[in-house]
């Protein structure tokens, strides 16, 4: 059963909703390419080994290939981690999904949350902060530095429509 706060909060016009997720630049197709690839090229090297005696080889050859896939299976783990944020006219809520389903949840005043960064001079942005009432999250970890700056820019112009308020539209 829900309450008349959470119906109220879930009518209310969404600002700027965004979903941040780790890049990947392999697919699942290009990880069995890269996989098949290895597996035969390891496996006809081991078997040239193996005709010139060297028989333990083939199986050095077969533990890479099991190493290789462990390192991609791990990395397409870490892939499933998310970072949700969306700013509506009250609020602006940040909702961390860690690669194991460990979910943390900050919802700030959008009148009051101040949006800081770290810049380098030769790299661009690291860091992006929100900031309120003395607590300090890091979001948008995810993201390159170019990728920050456009995304630092839609946020603000989202915190200055919440602090704007809701404006008059008779068309819609």
């Amino acid at each position: 059963m829900s309450t008349g706060n959470e119906i109220e909060r879930d009518s209310e016009v969404r600002i700027f909703s965004a979903l941040l997720t780790p890049h990947r630049s392999l697919n699942r197709t290009g990880f069995l390419a890269v996989m098949l690839f290895l597996s035969a090229v390891s496996f006809a090297t081991g078997l040239a080994f193996l005709m010139k005696g060297a028989w333990p080889v083939l199986g050095f050859f077969g533990l890479d290939v099991l190493v290789v896939w462990w390192a991609f299976k791990a990395n397409f783990r870490t892939a499933r981690a998310r970072e949700e944020i969306s700013v509506t006219a009250s609020e602006l809520r940040v909702r961390r999904v860690s690669h194991r389903g460990q979910v943390a949840e900050w919802t700030f005043n959008p009148l009051w949350v101040r949006l800081d960064m770290e810049v380098d001079e030769d790299f661009g942005i690291e860091h992006l902060y929100l900031i309120s009432r003395g607590h300090q999250i890091q979001i948008a970890r995810f993201l390159g530095p170019d990728e920050k700056a456009s995304f630092y820019k839609g946020l603000v112009e989202a915190l200055n429509a919440a602090k704007r308020g809701p404006t008059y539209n008779p068309v819609s």
